[in-house]
């Protein structure tokens, strides 16, 4: 009988056993399995990483696997439009207020991922929204841009009367888009110049090719309505389209400097422009040859190998000039900021 019972005993002991030597076993595959697929995702990162387009005399990757930054932004937009409606010519002036607004980033083996917040929002000062979105490739460069903006202010001008427009009395709604193809893409950068995942090493230059567009609509808000009954029901549509060619450059000083500079004046080939007032309609012709141009300048300063600091600036600034109606935009953003390479 006791043998019995330590022979039971013996058998439960040999099953747990093997039981938790079966969870090893199976701990340890499920860890070696996690191992190989983080091994594998790495190699195809760092093989795409280092598998540059560009020549490598001019343009390399930078040391280190892993880049941080803290930037910071700032965006402003201004508005000109002008026409004749009923005899009655109306000009009118407005901006937006500047938005700034500080943000984190890291950029693992060319992928990134950001944060950016906003002092004044969480304020309730600034109230308006906007998203930039833009990509930087060898041959391909992209500058995307949508604000909806309750803060544009100014004046507005109605033969000899003179009203000035405050924040919330309009909503604007835009958005700036510009394609760029850069033709001495195995020497110039652009990403060197603007994210900093690319070194440029050497100066050089590029003939550029693009297409630019500049659209949305302001309208006069129920706020002014309420406050002035006798205000003018206003609406300007505004869309052009333009295509056209230019120039950037990027300029090595020493080892430590980089300045670029690019424009793309675009001729614009169709526009929608049209200014409503009080339901009455005046629009543009929409073939008319006007200009947008889109300018970007960058400064990269590199304090060794793992540390830099950069200050760019991109604008949109439309020239748009008709007999019956007038409206120009001059569309910027800002950044300055300071990374490390790990």
């Amino acid at each position: 009988m006791v043998f019995r019972i330590n022979g039971v005993k013996a058998l439960i002991y040999w099953i747990l056993a093997g039981m938790m030597t079966g969870f090893s076993v199976i701990g340890a595959t499920a860890q070696n399995r996690d191992q190989q697929i983080r091994a594998r995702v790495d190699s195809v990162l760092t093989e795409r990483y280092y598998r540059t387009p560009y020549d490598t005399n001019y343009v390399v990757r930078p040391e280190g696997s892993l880049t941080l930054k803290v930037r910071m932004n700032q965006t402003g937009n201004s508005i000109h439009a002008k026409g004749t409606v009923n005899g009655i010519e109306s000009k009118a002036d407005l901006k937006t207020s500047h938005k700034t607004t500080f943000s984190v980033a890291a950029n693992y083996r060319g992928i990134g991922l950001g944060l950016a917040v906003n002092p004044s929002k969480w304020k309730g000062i600034y109230k308006d929204y906007e998203l930039n979105f833009n990509y930087y490739s060898s041959r391909f460069s992209i500058d995307f841009a949508y604000q909806r903006s309750t803060t544009l202010a100014g004046d507005v001008r109605r033969d000899d009367k003179l009203e000035q427009l405050h924040a919330e009395d309009l909503t604007m709604k835009v958005v700036n888009f510009a394609g760029y193809y850069t033709f001495n893409h195995r020497k110039f950068s652009f990403p060197a110049a603007f994210t900093q995942s690319y070194i440029q090493r050497r100066s050089a230059g590029s003939w550029l090719a693009g297409i630019s567009y500049q659209g949305g609509s302001i309208k006069t808000s129920d706020d002014l309505k309420a406050r002035n009954p006798n205000a003018p029901d206003v609406q300007i549509e505004v869309g052009h389209i333009g295509i056209g060619g230019g120039y950037g450059y990027n300029w090595v000083l020493g080892k430590r400097w980089l300045l670029h500079f690019s424009m793309l004046p675009t001729f614009v080939v169709y526009n929608r422009n049209k200014m409503i007032v009080n339901d009455e309609r005046k629009g543009a012709r929409h073939m008319r040859f006007n200009m947008i141009f889109n300018e970007r300048a960058a400064i990269v300063y590199n304090f060794s190998s793992r540390y830099f600091a950069s200050a760019t600036l991109v604008m949109n600034n439309s020239i748009f000039d008709d007999e019956a109606v007038v409206i120009n935009q001059n569309k910027w953003r800002a950044r300055a900021s300071f990374g490390i390479r790990l």
